[in-house]
């Protein structure tokens, strides 16, 4: 046995050798509510079951309160979803409106376009006019022949290439819509009134008349 003056200072202080003086020993506290060697609860078991069961109740009013947990972001971030959603919907209704403007305006340039060409081509046509139908009067007569009869051809081709049309012949049922009466006979036996001569050939670009035929008619009295 050691005799208490045989300890060293850290052992009669109830230390280990070489534990300082700040050192405490440890201590933990068992608060299983089963005891391993009894196998059995606790005492003071009974105490945790009636706050459990306390808390059981607080469940059972607040289904919430035995829940430890915070509330999510879903709800944000939905709030979020919509809002985009919105604003995408608007940009593409902007769009829609805008596309639909462009295809308007692409739609109205072609027939502004179109119209502004067949205006020239009719301008065109209106200022060779005395020229037309000097050269048709000339085939008429059989005074077109040799390379101006080959010129006259040309000029027929090139009125064609614009969609222009000659129109006007012997025989044709007159229509006031495309014809010009300037002269008209008397015939008992005849049914309907037609063209039997035509003075100067009418003029047409697509459904536009340039300028009536000029004829003379024949039809009942």
């Amino acid at each position: 046995m050691t005799s208490p003056e045989d300890r060293g200072p850290e052992e009669q202080a109830g230390r280990e050798p070489g534990q300082g003086p700040e050192d405490k020993p440890f201590h933990f506290t068992d608060k299983r509510k089963v005891d391993p060697e009894a196998g059995g609860p606790r005492e003071g078991a009974d105490a945790g079951s009636s706050a459990g069961g306390s808390a059981g109740d607080d469940a059972e009013r607040d289904p919430l309160a035995g829940l430890d947990f915070e509330p999510s972001d879903e709800a944000g971030v939905d709030a979020a979803v919509l809002a985009a959603k919105a604003e995408a919907a608007e940009h593409l209704d902007a769009l829609q409106r805008e596309r639909a403007s462009f295809t308007n305006y692409r739609n109205r340039s072609l027939r502004d376009q179109e119209a502004a060409r067949t205006k020239g081509i009719e301008d065109v046509l209106t200022a060779l006019l005395p020229v037309l139908d000097d050269i048709d009067r000339a085939r008429q007569h059989g005074e077109l022949s040799g390379p101006f009869a080959a010129i006259a051809e040309k000029l027929d081709a090139s009125l064609e290439k614009f969609g222009i049309e000659r129109y006007g012949k012997v025989g044709e049922e007159f229509d006031p819509t495309v014809h010009e009466a300037l002269m008209h006979q008397a015939d008992p036996e005849a049914t309907a009134t037609t063209v039997n001569l035509v003075i100067e050939p009418g003029y047409r670009i697509g459904d536009r008349v340039v300028r009536a035929a000029r004829v003379s008619v024949v039809g009942p009295e």
